[in-house]
């Protein structure tokens, strides 16, 4: 496989919808955090953003940060501060774009994820090979609560493939569907 390019993803809390399909700021979890933390550590993912413009929520991811990287979480767990450290904090989208260009020297190509199939998604086996041959990075989303909300779909330069479940019930915590997408997109056979 030829060298990839990076693959950089993002825990979005806003704009994401709720269960009635209207815009919401969703709030950060703890198991969240962690999972997404160490998902992308394991797969070499350079930084996974978490996504929010809620002052309060920022406040949280730091005292969380905190805890494990310079507290008693460090001492009794050492390994997860290399984890951690990976956690980027933005303020939306947008930011997030600009940071990675601005490491980059080019704008990321922008995939969206949900769990409703779309038509003219990406498939994952077509992603993986944008990542192998590409020359831009990617920035892969995941929306929080009921998923991205529509705009940041429509704004995507792709939507990937949703997970196919079995039996027709597809609804997978994010940080199920983070570690199987980046398993899929960046395992090395």
């Amino acid at each position: 496989m030829t060298k990839s390019v990076p693959l950089y993803v993002a825990l979005v809390h806003y704009p994401v919808v709720n269960r009635k399909g209207e815009i919401i700021a969703s709030a950060i979890t703890n198991l969240d955090l962690h999972d997404m933390a160490r998902t992308s550590r394991t797969y070499a993912v350079p930084a996974c953003y978490i996504v929010t413009p809620l002052h309060d929520q920022k406040v949280l991811i730091g005292r969380l940060l905190d805890h494990w990287c310079k507290g008693v979480g460090k001492e009794l767990h050492p390994d997860r501060e290399e984890a951690l450290k990976r956690l980027r904090i933005a303020d939306g989208i947008a930011a997030v774009k600009k940071e990675i260009h601005a490491e980059w020297g080019e704008a990321p190509l922008v995939w969206a994820t949900t769990a409703n199939e779309q038509s003219g998604a990406l498939t994952h086996s077509q992603a993986r090979r944008q990542l192998g041959n590409g020359r831009r990075p990617c920035l892969l989303l995941f929306g929080t609560a009921w998923g991205l909300a529509p705009a940041v779909l429509s704004e995507a330069d792709a939507v990937l493939h949703a997970i196919p479940g079995r039996g027709g019930y597809n609804h997978l915590s994010v940080r199920c569907a983070a570690a199987i997408l980046m398993d899929r997109l960046l395992h090395m056979d």
